[in-house]
């Protein structure tokens, strides 16, 4: 049966405003941080005018402030999580910048000069404020979402008891601003669901999920109808929307380790970003770190290219190409022109080959080196990339591949990467076939379930060692 028209997707028309409370908090981060520096100095000395080194100090905390926040997931929806989580990832934060400062004024021998009272001051009245400011906010954007405003779209697997908890946890709780727009029902169903519309059976789902762009799957189906999850799940391998288990009593003592509360309600998260939380702080830091002191490094070796791109034959220095980045979304992602400028067919991207006549000699020498590869240092900075993380590929090869190669687009789950376990293992260059493009998911899934900073580390060193000259990289 088609979907008929008035299912669409309803319009975000609070995007707007949610954007609005978002660039708020961004930019109240940092004035709290001066405030609070400005008060503690009148509380402590009784006068607003500090001193240079103060000011100097200030200055500092700030921009590292700025790094801190930019790099955590502080800024994401709050959607579902409890206001003492939002407050426990503000207090770290604030501990990590307190933590730098002390670590900064020990190095550089200031720690004696200044007021340790100020600094006690400072960091109580800047975090004070900071979750103030957030308790206001969050309860404007509760106003808004029990409003029928910034809403996220979910649909329901399943008909029971547990099922219709869901539905009515969320009925009850229109702060959490999710909007469960149906149900399907499967084979193993003990009831019908009150108070949303039915939508078939569950064969139907993948259809519905990419029509309407369905943010959130709610399975709820007892543990032993593992056949019917196995269904729905590869029904769901194309999409990007978040997939929840409500799993039965029987089933919480085994898989506990993975239990989300969301309203009251234990929820497995199925598949969701192996690197939320502080992983996202840590890694995101290092990517940022690391990106920064690359490119200082490197930036006489990226103008003497951008020289030779430019000699070697007329056009721009760099070649953008949109890619998919988190979440399947399209990233320009930055590389230096290797080839000379052509015009290809519409939704045609041809990959480059042995002895391909489009790649220039001095083209063909970054290529084998990997150097073309360096502008995407600025993408990490940009924050649409990573320094490691599964290679970004063309949008028409996604295309082509995520219906032949099993989970391919769970690659999107994490953020690309400029190098990864898969190309220091190899597995670069043209991808012909799809046995390579399947061996090159296989190292990025492992990459991502097995993720650490070490990890990180290890694939940073064997890029430096083995990862850049590579003979498939044409």
């Amino acid at each position: 049966m088609p979907i008929r028209s008035e299912t669409s997707a309803p319009p975000r028309t609070a995007s707007k405003f949610t954007a609005a409370i978002g660039a708020l908090i961004r930019i109240a981060d940092p004035l709290i941080l001066v405030g609070g520096a400005l008060l503690a100095y009148r509380i402590r000395f009784g006068t607003w005018h500090l001193q240079k080194d103060y000011v100097s100090l200030v200055v500092i905390t700030t921009l590292f402030g700025l790094l801190i926040f930019g790099s955590s997931s502080l800024y994401r929806s709050w959607r579902g999580r409890g206001l003492g989580a939002e407050l426990m990832h503000l207090g770290l934060c604030w501990l990590l910048i307190c933590t730098g400062v002390l670590f900064y004024t020990t190095l550089i021998q200031m720690i004696g000069e200044l007021s340790r009272l100020w600094l006690g001051a400072w960091f109580g009245l800047s975090l004070a404020g900071a979750a103030s400011i957030r308790i206001v906010l969050r309860g404007c954007a509760s106003w808004a979402r029990a409003r029928g405003m910034d809403l996220r779209t979910a649909v329901i697997v399943g008909g029971n008891p547990d099922a219709q908890r869901i539905v009515d946890t969320l009925h009850r709780n229109p702060w959490m601003g999710i909007k469960v727009v149906g149900w399907f029902a499967t084979s193993s169903d003990r009831c019908a669901l009150h108070g949303i519309r039915p939508m078939g059976r569950v064969d139907r789902l993948a259809t519905f999920v990419e029509a309407r762009h369905i943010d959130q799957v709610w399975i709820a189906l007892p543990m032993r109808e593992q056949g019917q999850i196995a269904y729905v799940l590869r029904q769901l391998d194309f999409s990007t929307a978040d997939i929840k288990l409500l799993p039965d009593l029987f089933g919480l003592q085994l898989l506990n380790h993975s239990v989300e509360q969301i309203g009251g309600l234990p929820v497995l998260n199925l598949r969701s970003s192996p690197l939320d939380g502080p992983a996202h702080l840590v890694k995101a830091t290092m990517d940022k770190v690391l990106a920064s002191l690359i490119l200082l490094m490197i930036s006489p070796l990226m103008i003497a290219i951008a020289i030779g791109v430019k000699l070697s034959s007329p056009g721009p220095v760099f070649f953008r190409q949109l890619r998919h980045g988190l979440g399947g979304k399209p990233i320009e992602v930055w590389k230096f022109r290797s080839m000379r400028v052509h015009q290809e067919e519409d939704g045609k991207v041809t990959q480059a080959r042995k002895n391909d006549s489009r790649v220039t000699p001095f083209g063909a020498f970054l290529r084998r080196t990997s150097l073309d590869e360096l502008p995407q240092f600025i993408n990490v900075l940009q924050g649409s990339m990573s320094i490691v993380g599964p290679r970004p590929h063309a949008i028409a090869h996604n295309e082509q591949y995520k219906t032949l190669v099993d989970r391919y687009m769970q690659r999107h789950r994490v953020k690309p990467g400029i190098t990864g376990w898969a190309q220091v293992n190899g597995l670069r260059g043209e991808t012909d076939t799809v046995e390579k493009m399947a061996r090159r998911v296989e190292y990025d899934l492992y990459y991502m379930q097995n993720w650490s900073p070490w990890f990180d580390l290890r694939i940073v060193l064997l890029t430096v060692f083995k990862g850049f000259i590579n003979k498939n990289a044409y």
